[in-house]
């Protein structure tokens, strides 16, 4: 440990010293490098983002204190050019050989090279920052517009350069005295259009600006925005925001500090010839609404043969009508007879959108006859093709797959019913490796799936009732009915799975969504049992050591897999034909009661309700969080009918459906993101907690494999790798290790280093347990606050490549506390590049 942090602190000494060497390289003999700026209001220190963010020059960025990116520009050389030709030419028999040995064409490509290579230099690096006196009064300036905005009316701004002790450096002090804050002593609303002034008078009580409030000119634009979301979704189909005419009554002498203010709400102005004439806005109607099917450019002008009125709506096709009615309506959300909303347009365009059978649609507006408020929307719809074949390879990743490629194609049928319902049908395979699955044959792809899925979608509910009381069209209700089946050769024992789904989806809110699954089946057959003891060989480490210490065979002997020896010797232990002590027959029962846990087939018959709630606002958004729970409940309908269908038990008194043991357990997630944006940079700080517990009862003693919980791998605890953590303190003694309760926490930094390349620092807590299930190891069990002392923590660093579509991720994990070990011997035990985890991921891990 000693060792590594005086590497570390030897780094950091060289580091330093390459910076304090090189980074007035571009710096020139009158100019002065911009080391900080310093930002003091009112005698304080101020950390502002925004009032920095005005700041017209900003110190070069640093990586660790380094100015890593200044330094990479100042490699580059100022006329690569010349300084290549000065080189090759300084020793007259220099060109000469190069030409002789490579080619006059290799040598130019060689300096071409050279050039190129000095651009990315210069793309990645930064330039130094050089202090610029008018930038520097442009900042100043700013800083005084800024307070100003903000209410103090008064406020003087300065500025100070302040040289370095080191040459040719310098920091920048920024003053700001911003004076006492203006207030709004009385607000006055003039609307000069009788509609607008009943609509403003009905919602005035979410006005922005108020008296009494300080003066901000951010709320005048906001109060702007306001209302003019306000009136045109009131009917105002036609209300522009220039219209909106705010006036203030500034007076700077004005020792009470108080200013009067005005917004004026003007008719409508609009340019006839070579005048402009007034008119009052007036609230807008839905007269008439026509749908067009089949709308395309070549038949616009075509005459529409069929038609059809529905629900207010009329509908046309060019040709015969392909759809039903209901189907398409359901998506429109203007109707004739209500006012005009922008919000009814947009959940048109996005409701469409989402029936996948229209490319996106076109919603025209115009006037009825000679009619001043009376609106006819006419919709134009473009459908896709009725079918679509489609093709996709990806890299595939995750905590037990390495690094993988995936193929998949997709034949899309739409509007099968003519509801705008699409059918698919789809093939998938998979090929990759991981170094946690044992091969006998040692090959480099040892992780291979294929399968097939024919889904169908409504874009409603399928249900026997109607549902729209409950669940309104506007959330974008859908329903999936799904059935599946695939191979995989993944854990060394293969396996065949059959699935089938009903889920239900709906959107309340633009950042809430629900995923209900009504009935969720999953029959998973193992194909290979037999290789049990050739894939977890620690589960064979241990009986052979039982086997060998009790003379079972000889000590230089083993059990032999192939001929079945292994499990006739666990009969025989467990039947009493062959005597053990007491220590050697708890180890056969705990790999006996393993083995007959991973090769059993499951039959799981569930219900599941996921919600989701993201705060995100777009793509750019690093200051959001999201927050996931499900609960999913299995087994319980089958265990109602159980004793009336007759079904047959297994010799553990368990009831069986098609020879299988069906699970009956409950399960509970919770998952809280939280991002935050530091500094107004990229950097962002990133956290994660997690939670999970799914609990047997009724039909089981423990919990499918497939629904288990496990520690460690590229997206969890990158300090052990995937299946390698816990369960709790039992130190990893099983090859793939598993529990029903997991808890864990993440928080990464991240952070720009260049060009595409980002850099992490994180931490990852936790640890699974088993609870409330048939395993009987202390070591491995939950028992209260008390089990807490057993979370694991990994620490280390990573390095990301950013391609814009998906991130690639190379992290390096740290066992920085091991609850492996004994008590006060955990910490830093491990804590080595020799012990480390070496990960390689795609995308962020949260």
């Amino acid at each position: 440990m000693k060792s590594f942090l005086a590497k570390i602190s030897l780094f950091i000494i060289i580091g330093a010293f390459i910076s304090s060497c090189n980074s007035i390289k571009r710096v020139k003999e009158n100019e002065l490098l911009l080391t900080k700026n310093n930002l003091t209001v009112n005698g304080e220190k101020s950390n502002d983002p925004d009032a920095l963010s005005q700041m017209y020059q900003k110190p070069n960025s640093r990586f660790l204190n380094y100015p890593l990116r200044l330094n990479i520009y100042n490699l580059a050389e100022v006329n690569p050019d010349s300084t290549f030709r000065d080189w090759l030419q300084r020793n007259p028999k220099r060109e000469n050989r190069l030409n002789r040995r490579y080619s006059k064409k290799q040598v130019r490509e060689m300096q071409n090279y050279k050039k190129g290579f000095n651009n990315w230099l210069k793309k990645t690096g930064e330039a130094p920052v050089i202090i610029d006196s008018s930038k520097t009064k442009k900042t100043t300036k700013r800083l005084k517009a800024y307070y100003q905005n903000k209410g103090f009316f008064n406020a003087t701004a300065n500025f100070k350069v302040i040289p370095s002790e080191k040459k040719r450096r310098a920091s920048i002090d920024y003053t700001v005295e911003t004076g006492k804050p203006y207030f709004i002593d009385s607000l006055q609303i003039i609307i000069k259009s009788p509609d607008l002034d009943s609509i403003y008078n009905l919602h005035k009580d979410k006005a922005i600006v108020k008296e009494g409030k300080q003066y901000n000119t951010r709320d005048f634009l906001n109060e702007r925005e306001r209302l003019t979301v306000l009136f045109r979704n009131s009917g105002i189909y036609n209300f522009q925001l220039n219209s909106i005419k705010p006036k203030i009554g500034i007076d700077s002498t004005n020792r009470d500090y108080e200013l009067g203010a005005l917004i004026k709400i003007n008719n409508l102005r609009e340019r006839k010839g070579d005048s402009i004439v007034e008119k009052e806005y007036k609230v807008h109607r839905i007269k008439k609404v026509n749908i067009y099917t089949d709308y395309t450019f070549a038949n616009s002008r075509s005459k529409f043969v069929d038609s059809v009125t529905y629900d207010g709506f009329t509908i046309y096709s060019n040709d015969k009508l392909r759809f039903r009615p209901k189907a398409i309506t359901d998506a429109i959300f203007v109707h004739a007879g209500d006012i005009y909303r922008d919000n009814d347009r947009s959940l048109t365009y996005k409701h469409i959108s989402n029936l996948r059978t229209f490319k996106y649609p076109n919603i025209q507006y115009e006037y009825e006859n000679d009619s001043l408020t009376d609106l006819v929307t006419n919709i134009y719809l473009t459908p896709k093709k009725k079918f679509s074949l489609g093709f996709d390879i990806d890299i595939t990743h995750s905590n037990i797959q390495d690094y993988g490629f995936s193929f998949s194609t997709s034949l899309i049928s739409r509007n099968v019913f003519r509801g705008a319902e699409t059918l698919e049908i789809s093939a998938r395979g998979t090929l990759g490796a991981s170094k946690d699955v044992a091969d006998s044959e040692d090959q480099f792809f040892n992780i291979s799936e294929i399968g097939a899925d024919i889904r169908l979608n409504f874009p409603r509910f399928f249900f026997p009732f109607n549902t729209e009381r409950i669940i309104p069209k506007y959330m974008l209700p859908s329903t999936v009915l799904s059935l599946g089946t695939s191979v995989q050769q993944n854990i060394g024992l293969d396996r065949q799975t059959f699935t089938g789904l009903i889920r239900y989806n709906w959107t309340p809110s633009k950042k809430n969504t629900f995923n209900l699954e009504l009935f969720n089946l999953q029959f998973i057959r193992n194909l290979n049992t037999s290789n049990y003891f050739n894939v977890y060989t620690s589960s064979y480490d241990r009986l052979n050591a039982v086997a060998q210490s009790s003379n079972y065979v000889g000590t230089d002997e083993s059990l032999n897999i192939a001929n079945g020896q292994t499990n006739q010797f666990i009969d025989d232990v467990i039947s009493n034909n062959f005597e053990v002590t007491a220590s050697e027959l708890s180890t056969v029962l705990s790999v006996a009661q393993r083995q007959f846990r991973l090769t059993q087939d499951n039959l799981i018959a569930s219900s599941k309700i996921n919600f989701l709630h993201n705060s995100k606002e777009n793509i750019s958004d690093n200051n959001f969080f999201q927050f996931r729970t499900e609960v999913e409940l299995a087994g319980n309908f089958l265990s109602a009918i159980a004793s009336t269908a007759n079904l047959e038990k297994d010799s553990r008194g368990n009831y069986k459906l098609f020879g299988v043991p069906y699970s009956q357990y409950v399960k509970t997630e919770f998952d809280y993101i939280k991002h935050w944006e530091l500094s107004g940079k990229q950097d962002v700080l990133a956290f994660r907690t997690f939670f999970g517990i799914a609990i047997p009862y009724g039909n089981s003693d423990n919990i499918p494999f497939a629904r288990s919980y496990f520690g460690g791998g590229s997206n969890d605890n990158r300090a052990w790798s995937a299946y390698q953590l816990g369960p709790g303190r039992s130190a990893s003694i099983l090859d793939f290790n598993e529990a029903n309760l997991k808890l864990t926490s993440n928080i990464e930094y991240r952070f720009d280093l260049f060009g595409s390349f980002k850099g992490a620092l994180f931490a990852d807590a936790g640890n699974i347990w088993n609870v409330f299930d048939d395993i009987e190891d202390e070591d491995r069990k939950f028992n209260g606050l008390e089990s807490l002392q057993d979370i694991a923590l990994g620490t280390g660093f990573g390095l990301r490549y950013d391609f814009s579509f998906f991130v690639l991720r190379f992290d390096i994990g740290f066992k920085t506390y091991d609850p492996a070990y004994d008590l006060g011997n955990r910490w830093f035990k491990d804590y080595n590049f020799g012990n480390a985890v070496y990960n390689i991921g795609i995308n962020y891990p949260f």
